[in-house]
């Protein structure tokens, strides 16, 4: 009941296409597809495949969490590469304003002749 109730909560945070695309396409061909549905239609025999079977019901969940976790890395690497990126820029204008600097005190140096 607490992860329905926690499912509601974020249903009402998901943008539009979240709402009408949740999750990416499947990779899989046509023929792979149908069968991973035969194979999930079928009784499982083994006690693991059976007890796995009472949590069908969480497969949407599972999709939605490795999903969300799929985007909290790639926004993880955006924000590293963005941050390299920032770092080069503050060492290029450290650079340039030295230059200025420079410059400035070169033409200073300079008046009196």
């Amino acid at each position: 009941q607490r992860i329905l109730r926690l499912a509601e909560m974020c249903r009402r945070l998901e943008t539009e296409e979240e709402k009408v695309l949740p999750f990416y396409p499947s990779s899989l061909a046509e023929g792979e597809l149908q069968d991973a549905r035969r194979v999930l239609e079928e009784t499982p025999v083994e006690p693991l495949a059976q007890a796995a079977q009472d949590y069908v019901g969480l497969e949407r969940f599972w999709q939605r969490f490795n999903k969300a976790k799929l985007e909290e890395k790639v926004l993880e690497q955006t924000r590293a590469a963005l941050a390299n990126r920032n770092q080069h820029l503050r060492q290029l204008l450290q650079q340039y304003l030295a230059g200025v600097a420079v410059s400035q005190k070169v033409l200073k140096d300079l008046e009196p002749l």
